[in-house]
């Protein structure tokens, strides 16, 4: 068993759920137990803009960027987004620039900034591994957000959605103080991908090994089938991979892709043995968030489980606190319905969608608001007739997708996860929510005394643990 995770290896590991749901206070309270916590790094960005509009409350933010490494930086993301008191209540927030291949300066600098504050707060007050999760679909921010999380010295970076095989390079380099890069996929005849590459050092204008060291993270790709753990293996230098996290399409969130492209059938089973036989430590999540299932996992060979619902529906998450109840009451009495959508995201994986009144799962909500992209997190980059990069989102106007290229047909049933995602952890105001569970609320009968009850990150551990 790698040695990196072998002292005190935690059965449990905290999903990192959407935007802003697996916050730095879950993360670190899950950490602080002894688990693993995650950190949701989707959009950090964006949250932190978000946050420091808001007046900090609290201070967090502020004290971790106190202890950020390079001052010049942090004190202009404070001073191009903090205010004092908070935006007041119905005038608008200044929006973080998006991403493109060649992000501003503050756009770099928000991103470094914001993934060190929320892992430094995440391990603030105690000395357990703390990880960070990142969907590889979302990849321009991957060189700048990874590179934050290092500074912040993260131990572990999960990661889904796509197959991350450039993520262990990206973080040999910055370890070896080099310039790392990352290849972007592009939609085109000519051109097929953008690399884009970033070197701290030249940014920072500092030698960084004559700061500080960075710590090296491990790595946990999360995967669905023994075919993607095989890929990894093989074509990853030895020592790259230190553990997978197996899910299970009843999970939260993005799914695998059925293998036939229609429904999940015999070929989308996971050989447990196989993954134990190469001595690679896994945690198995979907549908595990129980003592018996943890045990189940441990029988196959499995290090324990990752569990993301019920630490999602927990007073300690960042989930708006009236949708946690309204999914809480309704799972209890044995009427939440999750379904797996397979056209909402315009990521093109299957997306696991809670059926909530007043969210976009109601197909009124979703006919009535206005189609736009304002955060651009699920872009795709396609080649322009002139041979220059384009960015279009299946979840934006229809006008605006074909003027660009696109399919209209690819438009059918999607929606925009980034504003609902966003709404669902109160990041945004005039935007109706999303909300993504796994299948299995039955851990809310064994947590919960009633309908209207409670509970919280501690509840959770000392439940599956038994």
């Amino acid at each position: 068993m790698n040695e990196q995770i072998r002292p005190g290896i935690p059965k449990i590991i905290q999903g990192g759920m959407g935007v802003f749901i697996s916050d730095w206070y879950l993360a670190q309270a899950v950490s602080k137990l002894g688990q693993l916590g995650t950190v949701s790094g989707v959009g950090l960005d964006r949250v932190m803009a978000v946050m420091l509009q808001k007046g900090d409350v609290g201070g967090h933010l502020r004290r971790a960027l106190s202890h950020f490494p390079f001052p010049h930086i942090s004190g202009t993301v404070l001073k191009e987004f903090f205010v004092e008191g908070g935006v007041p209540k119905g005038l608008p927030l200044k929006k973080a620039p998006s991403f493109t291949i060649k992000p501003s300066d503050l756009l770099i600098s928000l991103t470094v900034c914001a993934n060190y504050a929320y892992v430094w707060l995440a391990k603030e007050g105690h000395k357990n591994p703390v990880s960070i999760n990142f969907l590889e679909k979302v990849s321009m921010p991957h060189l700048y957000a990874i590179f934050g999380v290092m500074l912040a010295g993260g131990d572990f970076i999960t990661m889904g959605a796509g197959i991350p095989l450039q993520i262990p390079g990206v973080i040999n380099n910055f370890v070896e103080g080099k310039e790392a890069k990352y290849c972007i996929p592009v939609i085109g005849k000519n051109t097929t991908s953008y690399e884009m590459s970033w070197n701290p050092e030249h940014f920072f204008g500092l030698e960084l090994k004559n700061i500080l060291p960075l710590k090296k993270p491990g790595f946990i790709p999360i995967i669905g089938s023994n075919l993607l753990a095989s890929i990894l293996i093989k074509k990853l230098p030895a020592g790259s991979i230190h553990g997978f996290a197996v899910e299970f399409p009843t999970a939260g969130g993005h799914n695998s892709p059925p293998r036939n492209k229609v429904n999940y059938g015999e070929k989308d089973k996971v050989r447990f043995a196989e993954i134990a036989e190469t001595g690679i430590p896994f945690w198995i999540g979907g549908s595990y968030a129980s003592p018996e299932m943890l045990q189940s996992a441990l029988s196959v060979g499995a290090a324990g489980i990752q569990a993301g619902s019920v630490f999602a529906l927990c007073d300690d998450s960042g989930m708006d606190p009236e949708l946690r109840g309204k999914l809480r009451c309704l799972g209890w009495n044995g009427e939440l319905k999750i379904r797996t959508d397979f056209r909402i995201s315009s990521s093109g994986y299957p997306f696991k969608v809670a059926e909530l009144a007043g969210t976009i799962s109601e197909q009124s909500v979703y006919e009535a608001r206005p189609r736009v992209c304002s955060h651009g997190l699920l872009v795709s980059l396609y080649e322009k007739p002139d041979g220059t990069i384009g960015y279009r989102c299946a979840g934006e106007s229809l006008n605006n997708f074909v003027r660009k290229g696109g399919d209209i047909a690819d438009t059918a049933g999607t929606g925009c996860l980034c504003c609902g995602l966003f709404s669902t952890a109160e990041l945004e105001e005039d935007e109706p929510p999303i909300v993504t569970l796994g299948d299995d609320v039955i851990f809310l009968k064994k947590l919960m005394t009633d309908a209207h009850g409670s509970y919280r990150a501690s509840d959770v551990i000392k439940y599956l643990l038994g």
